[in-house]
């Protein structure tokens, strides 16, 4: 059964398996089953933030939550329970500038690649319209 969740949505942990303190992003942007985005603000008591600054972990962590917000939306909109995914590979990371706190930056997910129950996506972090990080992970569903 389809069922209409209107984007944007800020109770992203519909969504994802995360709760917080780690939950990396706030905010389910937009999602049409290929292409997920996300926003997330930058705390200054966030699990990743030292010196002032998200730290490389965070940016991953956040990579894989809008590729799990992607997964889980549409899992929601078909009527169905949500899987948990685990990263089973990184590949191609590389990361130009770390955020500040009370930065937002937008995460850009888009699925490359289903087989079964890996899915290889590619993340992409920008800052005000410039790029600062992206790499490629493979997703494994656990049903």
């Amino acid at each position: 059964m389809q069922k209409e969740i209107t984007l944007p949505v800020s109770d992203i942990t519909r969504f994802i398996p995360q709760q917080h303190p780690i939950v990396m992003i706030d905010e389910l942007y937009e999602s049409d089953g290929l292409t997920t985005v996300t926003k997330f603000l930058i705390k200054a008591d966030g699990l990743f933030v030292e010196d002032n600054q998200l730290k490389e972990p965070g940016l991953i962590e956040n990579i894989a939550q809008t590729a799990a917000a992607g997964m889980g939306y549409q899992f929601v909109k078909q009527g169905e329970p949500i899987p948990v995914g685990f990263i089973g590979a990184i590949k191609y990371l590389q990361i130009t500038r770390l955020p500040k706190v009370g930065d937002i930056i937008t995460t850009q997910v888009t699925v490359l690649d289903t087989v079964l129950d890996i899915t290889l996506i590619k993340g992409e972090i920008q800052l005000n319209n410039i790029f600062i990080a992206s790499c490629e992970m493979k997703i494994v569903l656990k049903k």
